[in-house]
């Protein structure tokens, strides 16, 4: 099958993209890795490391929604990658200074956290300018694909940092990470237009609102949203209970656990190549009920980890079974949520989702944390497990509804 081509301006934004997701796979962990290994921190630190940043970013990002919406998304993308840059950058000065404590990762979290959000709600809505729409899934599927190999190189060469370098060496990487994506997405060209309100002025109470309206008015939309909650959520709340279930109770080094992370990613390049081809096998709305139940029914076997090679393989077996079905049915997803949104909703839409998700992921991860505190870190996991097994319930049989075509925009000169 000969490879798709998409522009040369697309291919600028995946380079910046790729340059970012490679800083952040090096430093896949690093707050949670610092909190536990320079802090000494608990698993109920740890995990309000990883929940209340996140869940504080996501109701900052909630009225970014609108300012996000109607400006033009470079220069926003731009300025969210410079405030990530500048807030991971005083982690290793704090280090160096004898500093560093857990306030300031907290409030580094919320501040990435936060921009996070605001950057995805930009990049997705000049994607859908930049593209055909019959290139948004391949487009997708190649931003998968990257987040997923950079994820698979990342954690080992970030561990060999970290015990060659001291614990902040990869923040250092992720940081300078978004700084090379702001220049990457600064040499895009073409003019990119102002978007231009439609009907009542933007900046109205409702305005704040207008993504969950569309998400939770649209019947399949709203059913992938509250099962994407109960899919990532639990997922995601087992990673800090999991790094003190490996690193404390069960001994693994640094750079053991950035591999039991890293190898299983190589899936995630199998699984998002093979979305375009599935689909057009297949069919969108199978692919969505059968990947988005496979994605679901592993993440038990975390309970089963023991110490050693046995150990180290078991949750390398989990995480790639995992892996390979997310990232096939994430650039499905994503398609199919651009295509279901007109063009004026898009980026509140998109915040709207990222909000909830990071909304799941901080409860989750919290009431894990307390969990985990009080009966051990396996019970933990096995309550992520057993709970994330009800999510394919929640996934659409059918859908009949609309598709919006993209407006007119001069940014795809």
């Amino acid at each position: 099958m000969a490879r798709r081509r998409l522009g040369r301006q697309f291919g600028r934004l995946w380079a910046a993209y790729a340059v970012s997701a490679y800083g952040s796979g090096l430093g896949f962990g690093a707050l949670p890795l610092i909190a536990v290994l320079v802090l000494h921190a608990g698993p109920a630190e740890v995990s309000a490391l990883s929940a209340v940043g996140p869940a504080v970013g996501a109701l900052i990002a909630v009225p970014l929604a609108p300012w996000v919406e109607f400006r033009r998304k470079r220069p926003v993308m731009i300025s969210m990658d410079l405030t990530r840059f500048a807030a991971m950058a005083t982690i290793p000065v704090a280090y160096a200074v004898g500093l560093l404590g857990f306030v300031q990762l907290l409030a580094v979290s919320i501040v990435v956290a936060a921009a996070k959000i605001a950057f995805g709600a930009a990049s997705g809505a000049h994607l859908k300018a930049l593209v055909r729409p019959d290139d948004l899934l391949v487009a997708n599927a190649r931003f998968e694909s990257t987040n997923w190999s950079s994820i698979a190189v990342g954690p080992p060469l970030g561990g060999a940092a970290i015990g060659l370098f001291g614990p902040v060496t990869t923040v250092v990487a992720d940081a300078l990470g978004y700084l090379l994506s702001a220049l990457g997405i600064a040499a895009i060209r073409g003019r990119e237009e102002t978007p231009r309100p439609t009907g009542k002025a933007p900046v109205r109470a409702g305005a704040l609102l207008d993504g969950w309206r569309h998400i939770m008015g649209h019947p399949v939309l709203r059913a992938l949203y509250l099962n994407n909650m109960l899919v990532s959520g639990p997922i995601m709340a087992t990673e800090p209970v999991l790094a003190v279930l490996l690193l404390r109770q069960l001994g693994f080094a640094p750079w053991q656990y950035g591999l039991a992370f890293a190898v299983p990613c190589l899936g995630g390049l199998v699984g998002s190549r093979l979305a375009r081809r599935t689909v057009d096998r297949y069919g969108r709305d199978r692919v969505l009920r059968t990947v988005g139940t496979l994605r679901a029914v592993w993440l038990i076997g975390l309970v089963f980890v023991r110490p050693g090679v046995v150990g180290l393989v078991t949750v390398m077996a989990v995480e790639l079974a995992i892996i390979i079905n997310m990232s096939l049915y994430t650039p499905v997803l994503a398609t199919y949520r651009l295509e279901r949104t007109p063009g004026h909703l898009v980026a509140r839409t998109l915040t709207a989702w990222s909000i909830g998700q990071q909304a799941s992921i901080a409860v989750f991860t919290a009431l894990g944390g307390l969990l985990a505190d009080a009966t051990g870190p396996r019970t933990a996991l096995a309550a992520a497990g057993l709970l994330v097994l009800t999510a394919p319930l929640l996934l659409p049989r059918r859908d009949r509804t609309p598709y919006h075509q993209p407006e007119p925009s001069r940014s795809r000169a």
